[in-house]
């Protein structure tokens, strides 16, 4: 971070951007919601052309389309908006790849109005929601999330499916604990033929996880135990345990507790992948996974982004094995593979 100009007098500069970030996500989060992204994946256009595409005003549009040109969101070429390659892959509705549910989520305002009293948890050390915080039972909450945030899971759940070796295709029987919108189980059982899916969460959310499922062709392979995690009868015999952006909610003991559980339902060959924004050991970097401690604190009474230490003695604790640590670039988080 440069924060001298070149006469060595200490600039502004970067204080001034952190402190007005907000009007990057409402630029990004409102062309997502005028389709600004899927207007263009036919060819660029310019303001007046865009704005009827839109619905919106030229003016509006040729302010806002210029502020993403200028954060290179998009292109702007002889007066024409174009997407860029980031954009045409992750924001236009008919890519494949397409996260703009996502963003609208991570943006939504659940999660900003948390934010906003990011000074109250920070004396209190907690969050300072009401008692229909996101961890209560069949929040709202969590629907919105297991609509939205499947196409951004997807490289990880791909990559988990690999590093398990799913493809193998070894008769597995796993178990996916909150499964919410169920792509970490239904990328397995797309790897593997002979895998078998338990999926736990509250019922509204196993709902989409089961059509999820049922969209890819694996209903007869996936079955739902709705209920709490810390609470199901989970049964016992998986060789493979999901615990997918889980345990950063809660704080160690609980997380102790609820491993002790996973691994009484582990057989003896079976392993558990955590799925987590893992900071180094000194918590400043990589930068996402650092910053996402800040949502732990505004969110949740005790959560927090865990180092790969601070997961590895929470296994150990709970008696399970050795733990490893696997980086999953160019995305912020990683995966620990963790043996009975």
């Amino acid at each position: 971070m440069d924060t001298t100009s070149l006469a060595g007098i200490p600039s502004p500069a970067f204080l001034l951007e952190t402190s007005s970030a907000y009007r990057r996500s409402a630029a990004l989060r409102t062309a997502i919601e005028l389709d600004v992204f899927t207007a263009l994946e036919a060819g660029p256009l310019d303001a007046s052309a865009l704005a009827a595409r839109c619905g919106a005003a030229p003016r509006g549009i040729r302010i806002l389309c210029d502020a993403l040109a200028a954060l290179r969101i998009l292109r702007k070429e002889e007066g024409r908006y174009a997407l860029t390659v980031e954009a045409a892959v992750f924001l236009g509705r008919s890519s494949p790849a397409s996260m703009a549910d996502g963003f609208l989520f991570l943006s939504s305002p659940h999660i900003q109005n948390a934010f906003r009293e990011l000074t109250a948890a920070v004396r209190r050390g907690g969050t300072a929601q009401t008692p229909s915080d996101v961890l209560a039972p069949e929040h709202e909450f969590w629907l919105e999330f297991a609509r939205a945030m499947a196409p951004m899971m997807a490289f990880p759940a791909e990559s988990i499916a690999q590093l398990l070796g799913a493809g193998e295709g070894q008769l597995w029987n796993v178990l996916d604990i909150a499964a919410g919108h169920g792509i970490f189980g239904i990328a397995i059982a797309r790897q593997n033929p002979n895998a078998s899916i338990t999926a736990v969460d509250w019922p509204g959310v196993l709902q989409i996880a089961r059509h999820n499922a049922e969209a890819a062709g694996l209903a007869g392979r996936y079955r739902t135990l709705p209920g709490s995690a810390f609470e199901v009868d989970l049964g016992t015999g998986y060789d493979v345990v999901l615990l997918t952006n889980f345990l950063h909610h809660f704080d160690p003991p609980t997380n102790e507790a609820l491993l002790r559980r996973v691994h009484a339902a582990l057989a003896l060959q079976g392993r558990v992948a955590t799925l987590e924004f893992v900071p180094n050991d000194d918590r400043l970097a990589p930068e996402f996974a650092a910053m996402f401690a800040l949502n732990m604190l505004v969110h949740t009474p005790a959560g927090d982004a865990y180092t790969f230490a601070e997961l590895e003695r929470m296994f150990r604790n709970a008696g399970f094995g050795p733990s490893e640590w696997h980086p999953l670039p160019p995305g912020p988080q990683g995966v620990v593979i963790t043996h009975h």
